[in-house]
Order: structure tokens, then C-alpha cells, then sequence
């Protein structure tokens, strides 16, 4: 049996990610830029779809201040690394919605989703929803339409959140996973857009991965980590 499909080394494994998780972002030195974009959203309230790659989930608790912005869940994938993800960020106060967005026309397969697409619009219309679209198998940095889809559906604006941090653990994982190290640099990055009317799901999936790859690259500038 693998060690995550053990639900009670799962369950000591996700609080001790939680606990690293934390001390790390609260000894990390961030820097913060476009911010104003988030802070707008975060004022007017209402739903907010939250984008950032794959390899940065673990840094992703670190841009959602919980004490000002929407309540936030984060749509993570079904499979056994999904749980123990989703298990780690429910402890920094981000409960998940089990699924995934990856594929529109996957919906009915048994990762779930079609029922995620309907939890994830549920929670658009109160809340933030933090969502990794080239998860969760990738390719990395390649977006699909399920974020598009997502916005077009929801009418929800989109945050493009480059996050980064330096020294950090790189994972042999597809995605090359970035995990945080204390006492370093730390970069959140902003950009933001709607889906605009009438386009096509492709052609908004295209630009919008230049974009969110565009707010990555400038947090890594600022922490100087390596891009891979």
C-alpha cells in the first residue's frame, strides 16, 4: 500500500505539511506586486476565481489573507495525493472541493468533474475559488478550458497569481513542485481579467496561460528562483 492511501499517515503527514506550511510563510520576507488588483476584488466581495500553476500549490495559502478577502475553497483532483493536499490546506483555513476543472469534456469521468463544475459555480457566488489548471497531471504551465469555462459560466472575475519563493524544494514530480523553505524571499505577483463576450474557450485558454506564465515569471525574478 502506498503511505497515502493510508488514511492515518495520510492524516499525520497533512498536519505536518500544514504546521511547515505555516511556520514558512510567516518567516518568509514577501513582496507584493499589483496587489491592488486583489484588494479591489477583495473589497467589492462576491465570487473570484483564483488561478495559479500547479507547481505553486503549496505557496497558494500564502496570497489569501483570511481576515479581509472572500471566503475560499480550492478545487483539488480526487486522487489519493489530492486528499492528502486537500487534508494539509484545510488546515490553513481553505477547504476543497473535490474534482477536477482540467477538461470540459472529461466532466462525466470519475474524477468528478461534473459534480466539481457544480460545487465550484456554487461557490462563485459567494467566495473565492482557487483553481491549478494544468492539474493534475498536466503538461505544466498548459491550461485547459475548464478555468475559462468556469469564468464564462460564473461571470466571476479571474486573479492570474504568480507566486514564488527563494531557497525552495523542487519536487521530481511532472510539474517540478515548489515547496517553501523558511527564513527566505517570497514574491506574489497580480494580474487579473474577465472572460470576454462571445470569444472562444480556446482562444481565452491560450491567452490567458501567456498571462498567468507572465505573473509566475516576474514572482520568480524577484525571489530569483530558477525557472525549469
Amino acid at each position: 500500500m502506498r503511505p497515502l492511501r493510508n488514511p492515518v499517515i495520510q492524516g499525520v503527514l497533512a498536519w505536518l505539511l500544514a504546521r511547515w506550511m505555516r511556520f514558512c510563510f510567516a518567516t518568509i520576507r514577501w513582496t507584493h506586486s499589483n496587489e491592488g488588483l486583489a484588494e479591489k476584488i477583495w473589497a467589492d466581495g462576491g465570487g473570484v476565481v483564483c488561478a495559479f500553476w500547479h507547481s505553486r500549490l503549496a505557496l497558494a495559502p500564502a496570497c489569501w489573507p483570511l481576515d479581509r478577502a472572500q471566503p475560499a475553497k480550492a478545487l483539488i483532483s480526487l486522487s489519493p495525493d489530492g486528499q492528502f493536499l486537500a487534508r494539509a490546506v484545510a488546515r490553513l483555513g481553505f477547504p476543497a472541493i473535490r474534482g477536477s476543472s482540467a477538461n470540459k469534456d472529461k466532466a462525466d469521468r470519475a474524477k468528478g468533474g461534473s459534480q466539481a463544475l457544480r460545487d465550484g459555480l456554487k461557490q462563485l457566488r459567494i467566495g473565492a475559488l482557487g483553481v491549478t489548471p494544468d492539474g493534475p497531471r498536466g503538461p505544466a504551465r498548459r491550461m485547459a478550458e475548464g478555468l475559462p469555462l468556469l469564468a464564462k459560466v460564473s461571470g466571476a472575475p479571474v486573479l492570474f497569481i504568480g507566486l514564488s519563493c527563494s531557497p525552495a524544494i523542487r519536487l521530481q514530480s511532472w510539474d517540478r513542485a515548489v515547496l517553501p523553505l523558511p527564513f527566505g524571499k517570497g514574491a506574489i505577483v497580480w494580474d487579473s481579467a474577465v472572460y470576454p463576450e462571445g470569444a472562444d474557450l480556446a482562444d481565452v485558454a491560450l491567452d490567458w496561460t501567456e498571462r498567468l506564465t507572465a505573473v509566475e515569471a516576474a514572482a520568480d525574478s524577484i525571489t530569483g528562483l530558477a525557472r525549469v
